[in-house]
């Protein structure tokens, strides 16, 4: 399938990678969304929060949103995108990873950019609903990652499942942690740790035996957190292993569905293997755009309305 082309040209100041992502990470207004939260219990007795809104009239197709790395169900990419869908006929099934709706998860294990069995979860308790007869899986970066590996690594799933989109996705797990700890993306660095390190910090109350004050205070970069934290809670060696295991660029070439990947030229947060463009000329079913502005989920065209938000739409639509 050839490049998506695109046409994306936002306000000047936006064309500033650092100004678009920052802008639509903190100062986009909220968009106005009536949500409802239900509970899903986990196989292992932990939980996740799904936060729902809803097309004005009853819909048989749903989205499943996933957030990004340290994001939640309320983060302006996701009500966006979500009040967008509603607009169009579209149920949204917004998704707070464990330990992400404000609530501190149950368990020992959390989240990270390839637990596709919670994922898996989500699409099996939506499915019992028996209310919708299309599903599709829009993901932002760490979400964006999770589901293009859930559906690469699988023989089949739902025939439910339609299509997928995946928004400035680090398609690489390893050159994303080392574009992000290039100097220029020290407020994202450093915002990320701060709020990995204050929960890791709050969970060693409840896991003494595996969480440890010395362990904390060696917690200075992101590397170490997956070191000391992600890896050894979900089962990997090291921090290495888990980039290795959990890149979602490897699973590309099984996606047996249409799949759209939309990531901007001057993502600062993007290695340059997250721009898969030869394999994208060959797939059938892969759908890659990389505009030349954008930053990291900062697609600016309204206030109201993102690029990211009518591409995602028109994809969903064809």
């Amino acid at each position: 399938m050839p490049l998506v082309s695109t046409n994306f040209e936002p306000p000047i100041i936006f064309r500033n990678a650092h100004f678009a992502t920052i802008y639509s990470a903190k100062l986009r207004p909220s968009p106005k969304l009536i949500q409802q939260r239900e509970r899903l219990q986990l196989p292992d007795a932990d939980f996740m929060d799904i936060d729902w809104s809803f097309a004005e009239k009853p819909s048989q197709k749903v989205a499943i949103l996933l957030h990004g790395l340290e994001g939640n169900a309320q983060r302006t990419y996701i009500k966006g995108q979500a009040k967008f869908l509603n607009q169009k006929g579209w149920d949204a099934a917004a998704v707070n990873f464990r330990g992400c709706s404000g609530e501190a998860n149950i368990s020992y294990q959390s989240y990270n950019a390839g637990k596709t069995d919670d994922l898996e979860a989500v699409i099996n308790y939506i499915l019992k609903k028996d209310t919708y007869s299309e599903i599709a899986l829009i993901g932002f970066s760490l979400g964006g990652n999770l589901l293009l590996k859930y559906l690469g690594e699988r023989d089949s799933f739902p025939k439910q499942i339609k299509k997928a989109v995946a928004v400035s996705t680090p398609l690489s797990l390893k050159g994303s942690l080392e574009s992000l700890n290039q100097f220029y993306n020290w407020v994202y660095r450093n915002s990320f740790l701060i709020n990995l390190r204050k929960k890791y910090k709050a969970k060693m109350k409840d896991f003494p035996e595996k969480m440890t004050v010395s362990d904390y205070k060696k917690i200075n970069s992101l590397l170490e957190f997956d070191n000391l934290y992600t890896a050894p809670a979900h089962g990997f060696k090291d921090a290495l292993e888990y980039y290795e295991k959990n890149s979602s660029l490897q699973f590309l070439p099984n996606i047996q569905i249409p799949v759209y990947i939309l990531n901007a030229e001057n993502d600062s947060f993007l290695s340059t293997d997250c721009y898969p463009t030869a394999l994208a000329s060959k797939m059938k079913n892969l759908h890659l755009e990389i505009p030349k502005y954008g930053g990291h989920v900062g697609y600016h065209q309204t206030n109201k309305l993102y690029y990211s938000e009518i591409q995602t739409l028109r994809f969903l639509s064809e």
